[in-house]
């Protein structure tokens, strides 16, 4: 099993070696050209919804919540794809998830990186 990386864009460190680096926000990150982010793919779709993450706010007492809506999203398509997708080339080798997300301990990317490497609520599907 490879390793699943999450890492904020604003410190990202750059890439290293054998590494699939994927933008997992629904928006692009705010004030960075699109040329400044080196990233191999942007899934859109497996980020979560608006409704949700409007809903979330970044409200650390609605995390628990957020997760487990967050979880049930992945679920269903199209994210249940790109998830799949992802979590394949999490077992070939090092997928480092880019998010914009201040919070990152408390964010879509971290669930989704626990989910990706079977240690999260829901992973392991």
């Amino acid at each position: 099993m490879g390793r699943v990386d999450v890492v904020r864009v604003y410190e990202d460190p750059g890439r290293s070696a054998d590494e699939h680096r994927v933008l997992v926000d629904r928006l692009w990150p705010r004030g960075v050209a699109r040329a400044a982010v080196d990233l191999d793919e942007w899934a859109k779709d497996v980020a979560p919804s608006t409704e949700l993450r409007r809903w979330y706010g970044h409200d650390p007492e609605r995390f628990a919540e957020f997760s487990r809506r967050y979880v049930a999203e992945l679920a269903g398509e199209p994210a249940a794809s790109v998830a799949a997708a992802l979590a394949d080339r999490a077992r070939r080798g090092r997928l480092v998830l880019l998010t914009a997300t201040r919070d990152v301990a408390r964010s879509g990317a971290t669930v989704l990186a626990a989910v990706l490497a079977g240690s999260g609520p829901g992973g392991g599907r």
